[in-house]
């Protein structure tokens, strides 16, 4: 007589309907089987349950039980036998969180295909939104984030999907200091210009702006020059632009569902505090740094007062940012899009570039390319469901999702 096998798998598949789960556990119950892994998923109303299930001394009756209550379940049922050993598997894990709108299906499997030929292996899939952008979470094994990350970053581009590769460890949800460049990140456009149209110079700025964020420009230097013409601007020009001001969607979202988990918040700016501070203040964001503009007599002189915020100033500010909280760089999240943000983004534990220019695209840990600013969640684990969860709880009403 044939040993017995040492596992089972159970999958059941059908409408789902309360008491499938139950009724399949009551039974294995009965079989005295003990449960090594189970998962279950609903997709449309359909339900896919498996279970692995350490044989019993009479696996035919076993099969016949499942059979009958597969039966009055109105499932389908598979068993198949096997052997209990495991796979080997590297301990490198990582977690490829895949952002689109549209999320085409042919994107989705040459995303695929790159994490095969990678020689990793994807154990669950989960989804994290489905609107105002489609993400998934793909839980992978067998290669390193860094390799993971390689291979993925051409395929990103070539498909028009944002990839985020990170390595799977509990820093994922446990960062707690997220620091933000303002303009073009925060808020949608650049301050500086926005003042310079009340000097009259609004598109010379912007030129050398574009120039400075590309980092074709010394940001120092370019920041001194476009400031020298804002010269003669009336004060009260600064709370007409205040009050122009457009966050970028999903920023408010973010702040306040972030906020009640414990994290904390910093803006770091090569803008202006007087700017800052009331963002800081208007959001609830805990530490605020950015360059002041110089005041007499209720004009702009053309001047900055004090050391100018640029891109080492931002590195630095989220490092002693991070101390004040007794975190660590690796507990941190940077998000920027300019040249002056990178060495911010290379410090933090994850670097995102936001909608951003090539060369920061490609030095980031990763990119996110949708207008959504709350997406950043996604990278961090959250889905769309807990945020609007959250939300409801706190009286805020979510729009309706689209049908689909």
């Amino acid at each position: 007589m044939a040993d017995a096998p040492e596992t089972l798998l159970i999958t059941l598949t059908g409408r789902d309907r309360p008491g499938v789960t139950s009724s399949t556990l009551a039974t294995l119950a009965l079989a005295g089987v003990d449960v090594v892994d189970l998962e279950q998923i609903v997709l449309r109303g359909r339900l896919v349950l498996g279970l692995l299930v350490t044989a019993p001394a009479d696996p035919a009756a076993l099969r016949t039980a499942i059979e009958e209550t597969a039966r009055a379940l109105e499932m389908s049922v598979e068993i198949e036998s096997g052997s209990g050993d495991r796979p080997r598997r590297s301990r490198e894990r990582a977690h490829v969180t895949v952002l689109g709108t549209p999320l085409k299906a042919a994107a989705l499997a040459a995303v695929t295909r790159r994490i095969a030929s990678a020689g990793a292996n994807i154990d669950r899939i989960i989804r994290l939104a489905r609107y105002p952008v489609t993400a998934f979470d793909l839980h992978v094994s067998g290669a390193s984030p860094d390799v993971l990350r390689t291979e993925l970053a051409a395929e990103a581009a070539a498909q028009g999907v944002d990839i985020a590769v990170q390595p799977e460890n509990l820093l994922r949800r446990g960062m707690k200091l997220v620091v933000m460049d303002v303009d073009s990140t925060l808020i949608d456009g650049e301050v500086i210009e926005m003042i310079a149209a009340h000097a009259g110079c609004e598109e010379e700025v912007a030129r050398v702006t574009e120039a400075a964020m590309r980092g074709e420009l010394d940001f120092e230097e370019s920041l001194r020059a476009r400031v020298k013409l804002l010269a003669g601007v009336p004060a009260s020009a600064l709370d007409e632009v205040y009050e122009s001001l457009h966050l970028n969607p999903g920023a408010r979202t973010m702040v306040r569902t972030l906020r009640r988990l414990g994290y904390r918040f910093a803006i770091v700016s090569g803008g202006f505090s007087q700017i800052t501070d009331r963002l800081a203040q208007d959001l609830g964001i805990h530490y605020a740094r950015a360059n002041e503009l110089e005041i007499v007599d209720g004009v702009l002189t053309g001047n900055v007062v004090g050391e100018v915020v640029d891109r080492a100033g931002k590195a630095r500010a989220l490092r002693e940012f991070a101390a004040e909280l007794g975190l660590t760089e690796a507990s941190t999240v940077a998000i920027g899009d300019g040249a002056n943000d990178l060495d911010m983004l290379a410090a933090a534990g994850l670097g995102v570039a936001y909608n951003a220019k090539p060369a920061v695209r490609s030095a980031a840990h990763t990119a996110v390319n949708v207008p959504y600013l709350d997406t950043i969640m996604y990278l961090l684990g959250f889905t769309r469901e807990e945020i609007e969860a959250a939300d409801a709880e706190a009286g805020i009403v979510t729009p309706a999702p689209p049908l689909l």
